[in-house]
């Protein structure tokens, strides 16, 4: 027997409670499973940021390293 909870939004950290209004926007890779999807209210899809800030940082100074001065 398998137990989902309701999924929870990204954005406002709060449980979508109408299934009508959780959309999907991307799944998170587990480290030893499959992982878990990840959901926002039908509101918040554009407010949502997807990139880890302590990558972008790490990103950002690579390719910077990478340009000719």
């Amino acid at each position: 027997m398998t137990i989902t909870s309701p999924p929870v939004c990204r954005h406002c950290d709060e449980t979508i409670t109408d299934p009508a209004d959780a959309v999907v926007i991307g799944h998170d890779p587990g480290n030893s499973g499959p992982g878990w999807t990840i959901y926002a209210h039908r509101d918040h899809v554009d407010l949502v940021d997807l990139i880890d800030p302590v990558v972008l940082s790490v990103m950002v100074r690579l390719w910077a390293a990478r340009q000719p001065l």
